[in-house]
């Protein structure tokens, strides 16, 4: 399947000089799924609404300091591939290009609702991000910013002091709260400037009640209920309310680039990063680690990049996060580095210790099933 059916030729388009006020505006107003920026008339980048939490930015700053360079794609590409760059340019949109001409955009949601009939076949459980970070309902607004950026992530789930989901707080609610600063009461009749508002507790702002999934909910239901409900993912939740992981779209994005060839797909998100690492070798030390252990099948790897502000001679602190899909189930690996070479090989150390404890653990279920079984024949 192209996506010839699937973008769209109705777009916003802003300047790179225009003010961030004015773009805040355009999202109050219009609530784009993104805006795609030029300059002199050329296509330059994109602004999501997540790249609008910067609670310290200021009105008057240009929408350049804000864009990112999401790769242009051809209005007749596979949708698996255009899945593929959305996912790696950590974007919601894409400019759509007929020859040399800007021709429209294309959208997460708009691929998500056309394949949605075919992702009855995988359930949250296969697909799911079982690495959660969440918050306290009592910690403030500002920590949680941090928060979502230092892990890159579009949402939190809040839990009481007994671990129990109580609540979800995403970036959207950043935006309309803190960046917008917006007119809205919290307990107490709490308002002021913007380092008050990041003192609030973030049950001020959270969403109460959760919608969630389960873990044997089927991928359709649960993207029918995020596009339905104008959401960006759903806490993965049991019976007894603890948070068991989350689905987001990006998640389901990532699943239609799997390799149907049952070999293993690696994806690489903030390729921009990469300074003396490439990608073929990211895959070619992924590729290693999996090639030790036979029985652990590898069907998708996932590699995130993320830049501290911290440098070293020039160099910046680079966090990687590697994630495995395997047959029997994930397992990933983290670490920081000044520099994606350097940070990427720390996360692969850990990535092979960690395959190594999930081996072990595999073999003791195995004997653990052989002894029963013998004890059984007594």
């Amino acid at each position: 399947m192209d996506i010839s059916e699937i973008a769209t030729p109705e777009y916003i388009e802003i300047d790179a000089d225009e003010r961030l006020g004015k773009v805040r505006s355009i999202f109050d107003r219009e609530n784009p799924k993104g805006l795609i920026v030029v300059r002199d008339g050329e296509y330059v980048g994109v602004i999501g609404e997540r790249d609008l939490v910067r609670s310290r930015i200021e009105d008057d700053t240009k929408a350049s300091v804000v864009m990112k360079s999401a790769p242009r794609v051809d209005r007749t590409e596979d949708v698996r591939e255009v899945a593929r760059v959305l996912v790696e340019g950590n974007t919601k949109v894409a400019p759509v290009y007929e020859g040399e001409t800007l021709w429209g955009i294309v959208t997460a949601d708009a691929i998500l609702d056309a394949v949605l009939d075919s992702l009855d076949a995988l359930t949250v459980e296969q697909i799911q991000t079982e690495d959660v970070v969440t918050i306290g309902e009592k910690s403030h607004v500002g920590r949680a910013i941090n928060r979502l950026r230092e892990h890159g992530i579009s949402r939190l789930p809040v839990v009481d002091d007994d671990d129990a989901l109580v609540g979800v707080l995403t970036t959207h609610d950043i935006v309309t709260f803190v960046v917008r600063d917006a007119d809205r009461q919290g307990r107490g009749d709490r308002r002021g400037d913007l380092d008050r508002m990041l003192d609030l507790p973030v049950y001020d702002l959270m969403t109460s009640p959760v919608l969630t999934t389960t873990p044997d909910e089927t991928v359709e239901d649960a993207v029918r209920r995020m596009l339905d409900n104008d959401i960006s993912g759903l806490v993965v939740s049991s019976t007894d309310d603890t948070v068991g992981g989350v689905l987001t779209k990006t998640d389901v994005l990532r699943a239609l680039t799997f390799s149907e060839e049952g070999q293993m797909d690696v994806q690489i998100t903030n390729v921009a990063l990469l300074d003396t690492i490439s990608r073929e070798e990211i895959v070619r030390g992924i590729t290693d680690v999996a090639d030790k252990y036979q029985e652990m099948q590898v069907h998708h790897a996932h590699v995130r990049f993320h830049e501290h502000k911290e440098k070293l001679r020039g160099t910046p602190l680079i966090q990687c996060q590697i994630r495995l899909r395997t047959n029997h189930g994930q397992v990933g690996g983290t670490g920081e580095g000044y520099g994606a070479d350097h940070g990427f090989h720390v996360a692969l150390d850990t990535l092979e210790r960690n395959v190594l404890e999930l081996k072990g653990l595999i073999a003791d279920e195995q004997y653990r099933g052989q002894l029963l079984r013998k004890l059984g024949e007594l």
